[in-house]
């Protein structure tokens, strides 16, 4: 079972220090850092303490994308609320989440940058909104807080959910899924459905139809092989 931990536009050092001694304690160990502004730095270091073995083993990717795209599962962490309503699961109901998708392959629970939190770009690579209830009046985390929360949820799954029983198919991973959406934007242009000067915020609750279906890696072919027979009659009709 691998449970990702994934801090995007990380601006301070030191919260993936912290962010690593909090893994550590709760017994994850698998950190991608996605276009962190200062990695490797010695504040992280020194906020690591004891956990700079998961430093020397964090990825850095260029992309959200290229950091999830072998992901099962995504969830995102985010205290703001959407214009487009995701799917919301406290942290405890994510780590219990995160845990039953694990068996399947890996998961990923991602942080945005300290002041913006994560942008809607990002949230639509992720199958759901993970939040922290806090006092509504005070609502702010630091994100190594926010990181020591979820991953104590998921410890307390772990010693107390028995393992669940393997899927017959496994799900389509992120990669898979940014394929598909990809191919059906490219045929929802051609088509003319989709407006070229406006195509995110269709795009955006296409995404959310899909993510709450949780397809799996074969019905994730078959839909591309429905697009890809679609295609063909889509250029006949242009040339008509």
């Amino acid at each position: 079972m691998t449970i990702r931990i994934v801090l995007v536009g990380t601006t301070h050092p030191g919260n993936i220090g912290a962010t690593a001694r909090a893994m550590k304690n709760m017994g994850l160990r698998d950190l991608v850092l996605v276009a962190p502004r200062s990695f490797p730095h010695e504040e992280a270091s020194a906020r690591a303490s004891g956990a700079e073995d998961l430093l020397d083993g964090a990825r850095v990717a260029a992309t959200l994308e290229e950091a999830v795209a072998d992901c099962v599962w995504v969830a995102g962490a985010s205290a703001r609320q959407r214009s487009i309503a995701w799917p919301e699961l406290s942290a405890r109901e994510a780590a219990d989440k995160a845990m039953a998708e694990s068996a399947a392959g890996p998961v990923a629970l991602v942080f945005g940058p300290e002041k913006s939190g994560l942008s809607n770009d990002d949230l639509a690579r992720c199958q759901a909104l993970l939040y922290i209830p806090t006092a509504p009046d005070f609502s702010s985390l630091n994100l190594a807080m926010a990181v020591q929360v979820v991953t104590y949820e998921v410890q307390m799954q772990r010693a107390s959910v028995r393992e669940p029983p393997p899927r017959e198919v496994r799900p389509a991973t992120a990669g898979e899924m940014e394929h598909f959406y990809g191919h059906l934007e490219e045929l929802l242009l051609a088509s003319r459905f989709l407006d070229p000067d406006n195509p995110r915020h269709l795009m955006r609750r296409l995404r959310r139809l899909f993510a709450r279906a949780e397809p799996d890696r074969n019905e994730i072919n078959i839909l591309r092989g429905i697009l890809a027979s679609l295609a063909p009659a889509e250029r006949t009709r242009e040339h008509d």
